[in-house]
């Protein structure tokens, strides 16, 4: 396993202090591959291998939510916080939304 590029520790109610960061970070890899969620980090993958980690929030946490939703991470918001007996969780990246999905028809 790599070394991060980058780390930052996540602080209660620091949301927006993470997206800040995965903003800032995730313009020096590549397009982004995959997402680990541990219990207590969150480490993002290019198609490099290369990765940057946010260690203090994990899948037992809410707001891992909002920060796997602004990484495009294909996941069930409703099934993330179900714990495992694996060493992490991991999803890959790139959702996509087809065009007009939010309109109502």
């Amino acid at each position: 396993m790599t070394e991060p590029l980058a780390t930052h520790q996540f602080q209660p109610d620091g949301v927006d202090a993470a997206l800040e960061f995965l903003k800032r970070t995730r313009f020096e890899l590549r397009m982004l591959r995959k997402v680990r969620v541990f219990g207590d980090r969150l480490q993002v993958f290019d198609i490099n291998g290369d990765l940057f980690q946010i260690d203090g929030v994990g899948y037992r946490d809410e707001q891992i939510v909002p920060l796997l939703n602004n990484i495009n991470t294909a996941f069930k918001p409703e099934r993330i916080h179900d714990p495992t007996d694996d060493e992490y969780k991991e999803f890959k990246t790139g959702r996509r939304y087809p065009w007009a999905a939010d309109r109502v028809m």
